[in-house]
């Protein structure tokens, strides 16, 4: 049986608010095999004073910022592209806001994975869910579980989550899955913020079957984001391990297969 898997390219804000190079980083993202481009909206305005306000993060978010005309352009260059385009939001005016745009699939990001009133409002507004499940406690992570026990069936996916970015290898964590797959039951993923090609299809034998993965045309464009993200070429590759991971991990029963016919046939038993 083929195990379905659903990589996003998470394009961020590495665009910088310069709606061509959005629309290059979509077909390039489409062309290494992505499932999904996916874009955050947020209010500049609503923004708190904080760390960002020194470092440069709040004049990127300011060119960055999407607007009603923006989002349904991404959204139709997407669709033309072959491509599904999906937004992450930080509260719950934001995703009612992308809500009354006409979208149906929302990204809820780990920094709110508290926010309990932001998953109970996306679960009953939106169609599907994706949500990250990253720098919480373990009770919080339970109270998460407990609101999305009552969501229908197949209407939404958790991810894991270290929100570290880069991410180092040794604190993946990805045993973890395990955890989510006992808590939320459904399909669990995987929102990989490491720099490596190879985590995809480590997760894949954990469990996870959608992949998030910081996407970017340059790694030298500003922005942290941009600095770890992968480029065109290391998408095909993290997608390649991620489908070949998917197929060694197809099960064909307990049984001899097919390609084994002629071992059993000529070589059982040849020494006598």
């Amino acid at each position: 049986m083929k195990n379905e898997v659903m990589v996003i390219a998470e394009l961020g804000w590495n665009f910088m608010g310069d709606m061509a190079l959005a629309e290059q980083m979509i077909e390039s993202a489409k062309k290494a095999g992505a499932n999904v481009v996916k874009f955050q909206y947020w209010d500049p305005a609503k923004l708190k004073p904080g760390v960002w306000d020194t470092d440069g993060r709040r004049e990127i978010y300011e060119a960055a910022k999407l607007n009603a005309t923006s989002i349904k352009q991404l959204i139709e260059f997407s669709e033309a592209c072959g491509i599904d385009c999906l937004f992450s939001v930080f509260n719950k005016e934001d995703a009612a806001f992308v809500k009354s745009l006409g979208v149906n699939k929302i990204k809820i990001p780990s920094h709110e994975v508290a926010n309990f009133e932001l998953h109970k409002y996306c679960l009953e507004k939106f169609d599907f869910v994706i949500a990250s499940i990253g720098a919480c406690s373990e009770e919080e992570l339970a109270a998460v579980a407990e609101i999305y026990s009552s969501a229908a069936e197949g209407s939404y996916s958790v991810l894991h989550c270290i929100s570290a970015y880069p991410c180092p290898l040794e604190k993946m964590n990805l045993p973890r899955l395990q955890l989510l797959k006992k808590y939320f039951g459904g399909t669990v993923g995987l929102s990989d913020h490491s720099t490596s090609t190879l985590t995809g299809g480590f997760a894949f034998g954990y469990g996870a079957r959608v992949f998030e993965k910081h996407f970017t045309s340059n790694k030298e464009l500003a922005g942290r984001d941009n600095k770890f993200a992968l480029v065109e070429s290391e998408l095909v590759e993290y997608i390649e391990i991620i489908t070949g991971a998917s197929n060694a991990g197809m099960f064909h029963g307990a049984g001899a297969l097919d390609i084994e016919q002629d071992t059993i046939n000529q070589y059982r038993g040849r020494w006598g």
